[in-house]
């Protein structure tokens, strides 16, 4: 608990690709097996799958930041154009490495807040599946900002299964084919907000 405190304490500003700073375009060289990072990178001991990660805005809907989990030979979070930074967590081109059950829950709380929520959406692949999609996510480098939709889809639209992804800039548009191509729902989660009808925990 502690730790989830300091997580969360030290994670700045809410991350949004149309908000945060302009990436460059330079590529990442390399991949995750040569990644060195302070506390090293996560192995989840769960199937290989995609998560697909939307921030909505509680007022109006707007999809306002797209990021993609990745549980492939490591479990990392491409954010593309956005502005998670903890000490701990190193960030490659725009690939957060080394995320672990409390890292992946203080990603989520970053963003949940009074203003915004976190949908998610998540899909078992195979492990070539899943090993494209994490080399896919190092090889695309810094994203600029307003851009994250537009490249999660197009790292999406490369893999196995995923070719009819209508590239967008557009973080619902994204969400809604996702599910329309994969049947995985969008699944909210809040903190410090109660959507109307619902009963505050």
């Amino acid at each position: 608990m502690i730790r989830m405190i300091l997580v969360i304490a030290a994670l700045t500003g809410l991350a949004g690709c149309a908000a945060a700073p302009g990436g460059g375009t330079d590529a990442f060289v390399g991949g995750p097996q040569q990644s060195v990072v302070a506390r090293g990178s996560y192995t989840h001991s769960g199937p290989p799958a995609l998560t697909l990660i939307t921030v909505r805005n509680n007022r109006t809907g707007f999809g306002a930041h797209t990021a993609l989990l990745i549980n492939a030979g490591e479990r990392v979070i491409f954010d593309p154009a956005g502005s998670f930074h903890h000490e701990e967590i190193e960030r490659r081109g725009d690939v957060l490495i080394g995320i672990d059950p409390a890292f992946w829950q203080g990603f989520k709380s970053m963003h949940a807040r009074a203003t915004h929520h976190v949908v998610t959406q998540r899909i078992e692949v195979s492990p070539a599946v899943a090993a494209r999609a994490l080399e896919l996510a190092y090889a695309r480098g810094e994203v600029a900002a307003a851009h994250c939709a537009h490249s999660t889809g197009n790292i999406l639209r490369q893999l196995p299964g995923f070719s009819g992804i209508d590239v967008g800039y557009y973080p619902n548009d994204l969400a809604e084919q996702f599910e329309r191509i994969t049947g995985a729902p969008q699944v909210p989660f809040y903190e410090n907000f109660t959507p109307q009808g619902a009963v505050a925990s």
